[in-house]
């Protein structure tokens, strides 16, 4: 036993120095860290001061409930866009014009053949046959670019024109 009291009386300089050095480093590591901890401090005070709550997690629940109405908001807004974009194409947007004179010598180049479809070639042509005793107008519907009525030649290049269009 007086061994191992005498091997760390010969050692106590040694062990001493190696602990003080130990605190040491563990003191200077303390130090970085409270200025890292207040560096963090300012910051987060400058963070909550602009948002007007008191806590990260009363911010963090407000900035929760914003997303949420946020994400249904989108939702709606895809939605109608969705409707919109069903609604855009059923609109007739595709005219083709055809001019022609219908009567030969009696008549002049008044007239005409419309074509107005949407994107499924679905719509209407509308011809308007003008000589000098008077002018007639027809409507004939459309499905798919086909009439159940009898369409004439002029009726179906305006149909072309009204498909060609982009």
């Amino acid at each position: 036993m007086t061994d191992i009291n005498e091997l760390i009386l010969e050692q106590l300089p040694i062990i001493t120095f190696g602990t003080l050095l130990i605190v040491l480093v563990l003191l200077i590591m303390m130090i970085v860290q409270a200025v890292k901890m207040r560096k963090l401090r300012k910051n987060y005070d400058n963070l909550m001061s602009s948002t007007g709550v008191e806590d990260l997690e009363s911010l963090l629940f407000q900035l929760k409930v914003q997303m949420d109405a946020i994400e249904d908001m989108q939702a709606e807004n895809k939605d109608d866009i969705n409707k919109a974009l069903t609604k855009l194409k059923q609109v007739q947007g595709k005219i083709g014009v055809k001019r022609y004179n219908a009567y030969g010598e009696r008549g002049t180049d008044l007239s005409f053949s419309v074509a107005m479809l949407n994107e499924q070639s679905d719509g209407l042509v509308l011809t308007g046959l003008y000589n000098r005793d008077g002018s007639y107008v027809y409507a004939k519907p459309l499905k798919g670019g086909e009439s159940t009525y009898s369409l004439s030649n002029e009726e179906k290049e305006a149909i072309v024109l009204a498909q060609q269009e982009a």
